[in-house]
């Protein structure tokens, strides 16, 4: 499935209150999903005494979770009228400038 695919397919999904003019609700979807993906990598690391014990039952929980996220991203990014194939291109130019740069590791969003 592509990008464009999953976005399309994803908005038939989006029955929240004033779909397409509203930012509010994905953008604190989108928090809160990211924050239950954090939370499941914080009880990983503690329950196992700083290890990471990524079982295929571990895999999947966080595979639903990171679909949550991608799903919110998705809404948030139509919301603005972008294109989800456009976000992700994007991202990676913006990424690879900074390697090619040496500012992955730098301060800064414009770096």
């Amino acid at each position: 499935m592509t990008f464009e695919e999953y976005q399309k397919k994803s908005r038939e999904t989006a029955l929240y209150w004033d779909a397409g003019q509203n930012l509010i609700y994905p953008t604190l979807g989108l928090a809160g999903e990211a924050g239950e993906v954090a939370e499941k990598i914080k009880k990983l690391y503690r329950n196992n005494g700083g290890v990471l014990d990524l079982t295929d039952e571990k895999k999947s929980e966080l595979k639903k979770e990171l679909g949550d996220v991608l799903w919110y991203v998705s809404q948030l990014s139509t919301e603005l009228g972008l294109s989800l194939e456009d976000v992700v291109s994007a991202n990676i130019e913006k990424i690879f400038s900074r390697l090619e740069r040496n500012k992955l590791h730098s301060t800064g969003d414009n770096r």
